[in-house]
């Protein structure tokens, strides 16, 4: 019978043991599981700050996974000067150019989200030579526009980068030698690092 005993009470010892151990286990699960919910609530929270962009002149493309400029920018052959853009469309850039420094700003004050800006001009495929080195004054004109316009980017929040993808790049208007193509994209990407 003393047998018995203690074989029963080493037995429910070594069960103690073991369910405090798989408790241990479990509940470091549920901290994995909780930091992994937090991580995903901070993924969704960016994702819909993009979306907040000004739908009068962004709308997003679902096939290249980007927000997009609605204005129709369009070069003369062989230019990237910004006065041979209209003065009205001149207008509406200058005021797009603010909506975004305005969003980046917002956004970064209040989800702490850091933005990547790329200016990335284009060219049409035709015979120039020198498409790429064009696509990217293309860019740079806009971003100097801005400049002289006083509306800038805080490096804090916001990372410009300027790129000309001459006549590659996506999306592109078919047929490529469209004219439609000698213009620039603007892309606002979300810097999110380490999501804690």
């Amino acid at each position: 019978m003393t047998s018995l005993f203690f074989i029963m009470l080493v037995l429910f010892i070594l069960t103690v043991v073991f369910l405090k151990r798989e408790q241990k286990k479990l509940e470091a699960e549920r901290g994995s599981f909780q930091i992994k919910a937090e991580q995903f609530d901070k993924i969704t929270e960016i994702e819909e700050s993009i979306n907040q962009i000004d739908k009068t002149f962004f709308s997003y493309d679902p096939e290249n996974k980007k927000h997009i400029l609605n204005l129709q920018i369009r070069f003369a052959s062989e230019s990237y000067s910004m006065s041979d853009v209209p003065y009205a469309t001149q207008s509406k850039l200058r005021e797009v150019g603010r909506i975004i420094s305005n969003f980046v700003k917002d956004a970064h004050e209040k989800n702490k989200i850091k933005y990547m800006l790329i200016i990335e001009g284009q060219a049409s495929l035709d015979d120039y030579p020198l498409n790429y080195e064009l696509s990217y004054s293309r860019a740079l004109s806009l971003y100097r526009f801005w400049e002289e316009a006083q509306i800038n980017f805080d490096p804090n929040s916001c990372e410009v980068i300027i790129s000309g993808s001459g006549t590659g790049g996506v999306p592109r208007v078919k047929p490529d030698t469209s004219a439609e193509n000698q213009r620039f994209l603007i892309h606002i990407i979300p810097k999110t690092g380490i999501v804690k």
